[in-house]
């Protein structure tokens, strides 16, 4: 009778057994398979939230088919106490593995509302975006210039809101005091920055950053990054260059990046530059000569003067020999990379092609060609803009 009761005891337990294990697998199969979302869903930890309202939350919103399983399982890896706040996009068919994944290592928020400070060569803009978390995209909600224009109505309580993603962005060729000016207007940093940076030694780059996060540590990014990317460009950089520093291959980087926007003309554009340096020649370059005028304190806003051209400073290069003195902007990595290793040319001079970038020679005949041809060019997009036919002259670039 015993030996009945005690086989069917283990028959049970060996079936409960099985159960469990069986239940274990299909949540563990819940847990990390794909979820039951298609379309995206933006989901906001706050501050304090506890785990429990966070799961119901994603449940309610259709990103988790349990929160009893989304919790073990958070609970089994460790990081049910470790949410961050902020504003998450949930993907489609997220699995909750994923899904506690994201809402516990943190970083910018991926979803919501986005401010970007852009700071250009030519002006500043705050950009307020939400993301529309069914398509992925964000949507722009206000643009404007600090410097000209007054925060359209609610834009100051928008940006305080917690979880609204702040970025800084520099734009390349910006010069160091154009940056310096910029972040003064921006509300959400702190401190001050006593002294200008030295030119060229910030990155243009994309920074994430906290609230109230201090200017000076900013600018200390800036440059951390910028000496990073010379560092490494300088340490693989082609044989035969004239440069015997890496400052001063900053410098060449600097003339590149105000000489042409055009991603694949950089390369072609230092070896212009580095070919007239192997034969004495004159550098030529407007951007310098620009620069010896305004200082890096702004854009001329006119073309440049005889006088300008004709008179002797360390940055007009039409008047002295070599390399300006230090950089003359913050240059991008592109050309950086293109200072350092320069294409292949006999190439001795560039003009505007009309569409935005360079027409390149190697004799002086072929060049002139190319000039007279911009000339006509240049006279024909000044017509057409003249009787609103066409588009202003902004090809922008001089030859040297």
């Amino acid at each position: 009778m015993w030996r009945n009761i005690v086989s069917t005891f283990l028959t049970v337990l060996i079936v409960l057994l099985a159960a469990l294990g069986g239940l274990v697998a299909w949540s563990q199969k819940q847990y990390e398979g794909p979820g039951p979302l298609t379309q995206g869903v933006c989901v906001k930890v706050s501050p304090g939230q506890s785990f429990a309202a966070v799961s119901e939350d994603l449940k309610a919103k259709g990103a988790i088919s349990s929160a009893y399983i989304f919790r073990a399982g958070a609970d089994y890896a460790g990081k049910a106490g470790s949410l961050k706040f902020g504003s998450y996009l949930i993907e489609p068919a997220s699995s909750m593995a994923e899904i506690v994944e994201q809402l516990t290592s943190g970083g910018p928020s991926s979803c919501g509302t986005e401010l970007n400070y852009v700071i250009g060569v030519t002006g500043e803009q705050m950009i307020l975006r939400e993301m529309d978390a069914t398509t992925g995209q964000y949507v722009e909600r206000a643009k404007f210039d600090p410097k000209t224009a007054k925060a359209p109505d609610g834009f100051d309580d928008t940006v305080k809101s917690a979880d609204v993603r702040l970025r800084v962005t520099l734009a390349e060729g910006a010069t160091s005091w154009q940056v310096v000016e910029a972040l003064k207007l921006a509300p959400f940093l702190s401190g001050t920055v006593k002294d200008i940076p030295a030119e060229g030694s910030l990155s243009p780059d994309s920074y994430d950053l906290k609230r109230g996060t201090d200017r000076g540590a900013l600018i200390a990014e800036m440059q951390k990054r910028q000496r990073a990317a010379l560092d490494a460009a300088w340490a693989n950089r082609a044989e035969g260059l004239p440069y015997d520093t890496p400052e001063a291959a900053m410098v060449m980087a600097s003339l590149v990046e105000k000489e042409t926007g055009v991603a694949e003309e950089r390369p072609v554009v230092a070896s212009v530059f580095l070919n007239r340096l192997a034969q004495g020649m004159k550098l030529q370059t407007d951007p310098a000569v620009i620069y010896g005028v305004t200082q890096g304190k702004g854009t001329l806003g006119r073309g440049l003067r005889q006088s300008e051209l004709q008179r002797r400073t360390p940055y007009n290069t039409y008047a002295v020999e070599g390399l300006p003195p230090g950089p003359i902007c913050n240059p991008g990595k592109a050309a950086i990379e293109a200072a350092l290793h320069p294409a292949d040319t006999k190439f001795l001079y560039f003009v505007a092609d009309g569409s935005g970038g360079h027409v390149f020679a190697a004799t002086l005949a072929e060049h002139n060609q190319n000039v007279a041809n911009w000339r006509r060019i240049e006279k024909q997009l000044k017509t057409q803009d003249n009787t609103g036919t066409g588009m202003a002259d902004d090809a922008g670039g001089d030859a040297p």
